[in-house]
């Protein structure tokens, strides 16, 4: 089944629901980076809550990046996501390696770690992006998302995010849901939505069962009446391209430049988000800092 995100709404609209199911995208990132299981399981989660942010924004062109730079082993992991629900996104270690918390529970707090921050970086097309900033909590990404919008966007939600790693390393589930409460939702509502909520069963477990978006909407908000607004089809991409990579070497400066074409005569530059490389010989370095003035 191809991924997607969901959005809902109970009738009054003091709820408001997304739902996905991003298996596909999670092993495109697992293939794309080589993760070990810990790791494809932090990046997944993020991947799946970025997608899901990128399209509450409303612009066509809006652009969402998220740092989570915690102390533990896997260092930063890092996604962009557009309006769109298309993300890309990369984690500093891949081959980061922590022991199980229990038989088949993957430790992604000890790998992520439990102190640090998360930086949500909005860039809406004006003259400024809106930054928003908040301690880690747990490590375990969706509490540290729950956080992150109550604290720094005074948005009260509920965040679940999972991802079952195979025997293989693929990925065999992936998805997540984030909920919102908005100011005039009423005692009864709210009561209902805390009581499906602690009743739930893990998202990846859900998700491994075989239930879609919809499901899990409908397990969320079990004795609320709502209804489905939007489907969006989601997946992973990068867009990167030679001409930006290109203004990345640019960014370096003649001097840099110039004794790169010194001492190598050549220069090979990753992408950080896809791995693809880019070569740039002699001549395409001196016509860029011809090209400078």
């Amino acid at each position: 089944m191809k991924d997607y995100v969901i959005r809902a709404t109970n009738k009054e609209h003091t709820i408001r629901i997304f739902a996905a199911l991003t298996t596909e995208m999670v092993e495109n990132a697992r293939k794309t980076h080589n993760t070990t299981p810990v790791a494809t399981a932090a990046l997944g989660r993020t991947l799946t809550a970025s997608s899901i942010m990128g399209l509450m924004m409303k612009g066509e062109k809006d652009k969402l990046t998220i740092t989570i730079k915690g102390n533990g082993p896997i260092g930063s992991i890092v996604t962009v996501a557009n309006s769109k629900g298309v993300v890309k996104g990369y984690v500093s270690n891949p081959d980061v390696d922590v022991p199980l918390k229990y038989a088949g529970k993957l430790d992604v707090s000890a790998a992520v770690g439990n102190t640090g921050s998360m930086t949500v970086i909005k860039d809406l097309g004006l003259k400024k992006p809106y930054v928003g900033k908040y301690q880690i909590v747990s490590g375990e990404i969706a509490e540290d998302f729950t956080a992150y919008f109550a604290h720094s966007e005074q948005q009260p939600s509920a965040v679940a995010l999972g991802v079952l790693v195979d025997v293989d390393y693929s990925v065999k589930a992936a998805g997540g849901f984030i909920v919102q409460l908005m100011p005039d939702a009423s005692e009864e509502i709210i009561s209902t939505l805390e009581k499906n909520l602690s009743n739930m069963l893990p998202i990846s477990k859900l998700i491994e069962e075989g239930k879609t978006p919809q499901d899990i909407v409908a397990i969320v908000l079990e004795g609320i009446e709502y209804e489905v607004l939007e489907k969006h089809n989601v997946r992973f991409e990068c867009d990167c391209n030679r001409e930006r990579i290109e203004k990345a070497l640019i960014t370096l400066g003649k001097n840099t430049l110039n004794e790169i074409l010194e001492q190598d005569k050549k220069a090979e530059i990753s992408c950080h988000f896809c791995n693809e490389k880019y070569e740039f010989d002699e001549e395409n370095i001196k016509t860029i800092i011809k090209n400078m003035g």
